[in-house]
């Protein structure tokens, strides 16, 4: 059933003005919707599994309280340390505002005519030093059977070493990638690609195999905005790690601000750089 999965992310810093609080981009989602919902009625076999960022939602309340960083756990028999509820409040109000902008996600989809699910990982996911340790992926893939788009998204889960933190979609994608193989890994945001030489933008790397990474990882820089769970270093390395467990995965990362290009991205053609082991 999963075997052409796809696994695409739309980036905060796409569908959100990540240098504006809580602020989304709704004509940018509706047209991104849209286009989802014309390539999977051109593509019936197509099965995908969407996820999203936070941007000015989520991660300008976890900047605020440092959550990604650890909330500790109390002991059941002794009230919280004076203060230190606080960062238990924090995290539910990172929670809060993720869930806000996975309802201007749904609505976008439902609104272009797509059948879709969120699944918060909030509340179905268990981590351990933020590696994703339990999941009811059974509910995931019970949407998949009938048809519906299972929506995940960056969010605070539970920790057993750091008591509470933040994953972010890619977080998410690597657990889920172990539970429904992709066959390929789109990851839209705002950046052309991955750039040699950011912040200065002048060369685009078109494809990077995985022994060449290492020459050039020096000029991959992280994110230009408010972002707590990493840049594009670290969704490069991170995608890296997916690739080596499974070699014949390609992971595209580009710039979905143009119409179109998701399209073209989904349909197989690389409008960015495109990752391969």
């Amino acid at each position: 059933m999963t075997q052409n999965i796809i696994f695409l992310k739309l980036g905060g810093s796409l569908i959100t003005d990540k240098d504006k609080p809580y602020t989304p981009r709704l004509d940018k989602l509706q047209s991104l919707a849209q286009e989802i919902k014309t390539v999977l009625d051109s593509n019936p076999n197509m099965q995908l599994i969407l996820g999203h960022g936070s941007g000015s939602f989520g991660h300008t309340a976890a900047k605020k309280y440092g959550t990604r960083d650890g909330v500790k756990k109390p002991s059941p028999l002794t009230p919280l340390p004076e203060g230190e509820g606080d960062y238990w409040k924090g995290f539910a109000e990172v929670r809060f505002q993720a869930a806000e902008l996975t309802r201007y996600v749904i609505e976008s989809l439902i609104n272009a005519g797509i059948a879709a699910i969120p699944f918060s990982p909030s509340s179905s996911m268990v981590s351990n030093n933020r590696k994703v340790t339990a999941h009811n992926s059974l509910a995931i893939r019970k949407a998949l059977e009938v048809r519906l788009l299972p929506v995940v998204h960056g969010d605070v889960a539970f920790d057993e070493t750091l008591g509470g933190t933040i994953l972010s979609t890619e977080d998410v994608f690597a657990f889920l990638a172990e539970q429904f193989p992709p066959a390929r890994i789109l990851l839209a945001g705002i950046e052309s690609g991955v750039w040699e030489d950011f912040p200065a933008r002048t060369k685009l790397v078109k494809e990077i195999q995985h022994g060449a990474y290492e020459n050039m990882r020096a000029g991959i820089r992280g994110s230009a905005s408010t972002d707590v769970t990493g840049g594009m270093k670290s969704k490069v390395e991170e995608m890296f790690a997916l690739i080596q467990k499974n070699k014949d995965l390609t992971v595209q990362i580009f710039s979905a601000e143009e119409n179109g290009f998701l399209t073209r991205a989904l349909n197989g053609e690389n409008v960015g750089t495109l990752l391969r082991g």
